[in-house]
């Protein structure tokens, strides 16, 4: 199910140390904590840091409580890992043009937002206590790279000569906000993600390198 009038529509995702809650309808609105109700309170608390990405793709902030919906039935593959992972039943309602413009627009905000924090930030970020983590150009690097298995997962084929030509990163975005405003003729593969999973889940990688970025600036 979606969300209802004065709510916020939440799917949770448990591994065995760590719970994702995602907002269902809002893509990139994704923390996670030791518990349920931990994980919860994370989302809250990057509501007004969601916001501005929501006011950038001309939407008004979601108002409502926060309310789970929807639990994934057994122990999340990926959780533990720090990542999104699983399907919930609501990714799985069709998917209008106008939903998938939508998503697009939330999704190219997100975007908009990482080129800006990325742009902004220092080379050099700030390490954990072991000395871990990567700095900007790796962080740019990776979530570039992540969004040409998304891509697949989604069901776009590759592209080698868009691979291979100027600015393949901005080519690639460009076919996947193209595919999410026409769902009806995406065909995801058996093990891949519908529409509504696959904007959720890019947008989530997305803003949590950019909140990563803005916290280690």
């Amino acid at each position: 199910m979606g969300s209802t009038p004065g709510e916020v529509a939440v799917f949770l995702e448990a591994g065995t140390r760590r719970v994702f809650a995602s907002a269902l309808d809002w893509p990139g609105w994704a923390r996670s904590g030791k518990t349920p109700e931990l994980a919860v309170e994370a989302l809250e608390s990057y509501r007004d840091r969601y916001a501005p990405v929501v006011r950038a793709a001309g939407l008004t902030p979601p108002a409502g409580v926060l309310a789970i919906a929807e639990r994934h039935d057994g122990v999340a593959k990926y959780a533990d890992f720090g990542s999104l992972s699983e399907i919930a039943a609501a990714d799985r309602r069709p998917l209008t043009a106008a939903d998938g413009s939508r998503l697009a627009d939330l999704l190219e905000a997100a975007w908009a937002a990482f080129d800006a924090g990325a742009a902004a930030a220092p080379e050099q970020l700030r390490k954990g206590p072991r000395g871990g983590g990567r700095d900007t150009s790796q962080i740019i690097g990776h979530v570039h790279g992540a969004e040409a298995m998304y891509a697949r997962k989604m069901g776009l084929a590759r592209d080698k000569a868009a691979e291979s030509g100027p600015d393949p990163a901005a080519r690639l975005r460009a076919r996947i906000i193209a595919a999410l405003r026409a769902p009806a003729d995406l065909d995801p593969p058996a093990a891949g993600w519908p529409p509504r999973c696959a904007a959720r889940r890019i947008a989530w990688h997305v803003l949590d390198h950019r909140w990563e970025i803005e916290d280690k600036s």
